[in-house]
């Protein structure tokens, strides 16, 4: 009989292990597709201030344009929380469309072969962030349905594992990616 008692407890230990290792490794998993997303996100801050400089050498007199690239740039680089970044980044992109926009009224600006690369960096790394942004949302829907399924409930209660906040763009116009074509249509 007390073979079969410290049977079931040592299954209950290692049950109630498993589902605290499962909890530790998802949060671990979002810490550093968190990570990912900052690091996609630090290369594109890196790469506004060149196209700010390329399109200012072309269009200086449109300071306001630039100014709001510079400030959306500034808040989303001090936002901290996804809910935060995702607002400001959000921001940003509709600022850096307007930046872009401003290239198709500067035919001299869109011949500039180091404009045009900034352009397609930019594209490279939308695409970076939109793919980590999908897997961190991936993790954190992983971690916050363990933490709230039975019995791991009781676990990420008793641990204090708290649910993640997910990296999503609320406004419609904000989930675009912004890609200016400057090839010309024919009609």
């Amino acid at each position: 009989m007390t073979w079969i008692v410290l049977a079931a407890l040592a299954a209950l230990a290692l049950l109630v292990v498993g589902m605290y290792n499962a909890l530790v490794r998802l949060k671990v998993q979002s810490e550093n597709a968190w990570a990912d997303i900052d690091v996609q996100l630090k290369r594109r801050y890196d790469l506004i201030p060149n196209l700010i400089e390329t399109v200012k050498g072309y269009a200086s007199h449109e300071k306001q344009t630039l100014d709001a690239v510079i400030t959306a740039r500034n808040r989303a680089m001090s936002a901290t929380t996804p809910g935060s970044k995702a607002e400001a980044e959000g921001i940003l992109a509709q600022s850096l469309k307007s930046l872009f926009a401003l290239a198709e009224a500067y035919p001299q600006l869109r011949a500039v072969e180091s404009f045009n690369q900034l352009q397609g960096s930019l594209n490279q790394i939308e695409e970076a962030i939109q793919n980590a942004r999908r897997y961190y949302n991936a993790v954190v829907r992983d971690l916050n349905t363990k933490i709230q399924e039975f019995p791991s409930n009781f676990i990420a209660t008793f641990f204090s594992f708290k649910p993640r906040e997910f990296f999503e763009i609320t406004a419609a116009a904000e989930r675009a990616v912004p890609k200016v074509s400057f090839e010309q249509t024919l009609r």
